[in-house]
Formats: C-alpha cells, structure tokens, sequence
C-alpha cells in the first residue's frame, strides 16, 4: 500500500482521471460516473474514487497543485496498477485568439522546474502525450461542436512568477497556455510506458505583464463540465 493513497491495486481501475481539486474529484465521480462509484481514498483529503462510466471501469484521484505533488499521486497510481491517466484541469491561455471555456488538449508540456531532468537522470526528454488519446480527444471534441487547441503548454513552476516578460516569451514559442501539472505527467507516463493525455480549460487570459482576466464561476462549472463528457470516454476507449 502506497504512502499517500490508503488503497490496494483492486481498488483503482486501470483508466483514472486526475483532476488537481479534491471537490472537482467528488463532482465528476457524482456527476459522470455511473450511480454508485465508491470512495477509495481520503487520505490527507485527497479523495479518489472508482465506479463506471457507460458500464466500464474508471476512477478519479484529485492530485493538488504542483508538479511536486501531482508527482506523488502519479507515481502511486502507477505502482496501483494505472495503465491510462488522464489530466483534466485549467489552464491560463496564451495563444492569442483563445477564449473563456475553450478546451485545450496538450501535445506535449515544456517543463519550468528541474523535476523532469531529475527524473531523466539530467538527460534531455521531451514530455508529449499518447498520440491515440490527443487524436480521440479532439474528436470527440469536435463532435460536440466546441472549439479546441492543440499543442505546447508550459508547466510553470511557480503559480506567482516573479519574472518579466515571461509569458511574453513562452506566447512567442508557442505555447496554448500555462498549468502546472503536465510535464511530470508525460514524463512518468513514459518512463512507466503508460498512456496519458492532459485536457485543460481555459480558465484564465494571460496579459503580457502576466495579468489576467479571470473566468466567471459559471462559466468554468459549463467549460469544465463540457470538458469532463469527453475525457471520461477518452478514459475507456
């Protein structure tokens, strides 16, 4: 039994969904899961559950903010028997032209911290995502008439950046936006030879000062859950 998630292998299905927010991770499991998912762990308030989705087993695990903590629950569930993760979260857009809601889906996290050299032993890797889940995401995607993005994010290691200019230079490389998470995901996922993709909403407008225009809460609740219809059925493809 893993350190930070009080559960056995059983106690997972092999496709889990990690939201950041212990809440969001009670929200999906009660709100796209089929009736009767259980709570599998509370441990530190991290709650994870597992049920079904369409009759196919699935789980969520909230894994807070971070590449640091995120890196934890990945590893844990790895170790549990995870084969398929699936980030879904927000983001802060970058690319010029993207709106309020918008779902982005990451090919590939550019990392802004030393957690992924450290893993990599200080070898050069570029974290990118199952290529089969990118193409299954847009998709389905698509298919419910919403517009999507695809391509680079950078995973910030810092929430409060000090420094200037930044986010001007990451638009100007090209990345869709900013999170915090993805790049550790892609790297264990390789490392271990699982599959992952990151789903992200679009939950922020970044200014070249890294000011930003903030999405009303009911907006977010809509643009997440439109999100959340499609990566449960990404998660059991």
């Amino acid at each position: 039994m893993p350190v930070h998630l009080r559960a056995e292998p059983s106690d997972y299905a092999p496709a889990v969904l990690v939201p950041g927010d212990p809440r969001r991770a009670r929200h999906i499991a009660e709100n796209f899961f089929d009736p009767g998912a259980r709570c599998v762990n509370e441990e530190r308030g991290m709650l994870g559950f597992t049920g079904t989705f369409e009759g196919k087993p699935i789980s969520v695990q909230s894994v807070g903010m971070g590449v640091a903590s995120a890196a934890i629950y990945y590893t844990e569930l790895i170790q549990l028997g995870a084969k398929r993760i699936i980030r879904v979260g927000t983001a802060g857009g970058l690319k010029p032209g993207l709106k309020m809601g918008d779902t982005l889906v990451a090919l590939s996290a550019t990392p802004d911290d030393l957690n992924t050299s450290i893993l990599t032993n200080g070898e050069p890797h570029a974290p990118t995502a199952t290529y089969a889940l990118v193409e299954r995401s847009v998709q389905l995607i698509r298919e419910q008439g919403v517009t999507v993005h695809v391509g680079a994010v950078v995973s910030a290691g810092l929430f409060y950046d000090p420094r200037p200019g930044i986010m001007q230079r990451w638009r100007e490389r090209g990345h869709l936006g900013v999170e915090m998470e993805v790049s550790v995901l892609y790297t264990l996922a390789a490392i271990h030879q699982i599959e992952s993709v990151a789903l992200m909403t679009v939950s922020d407008l970044l200014a070249d000062d890294s000011s930003s225009e903030r999405i009303t809460d009911e907006e977010l609740r809509a643009g997440v859950d439109q999100m959340m219809r499609v990566a449960c059925r990404v998660a059991v493809s």
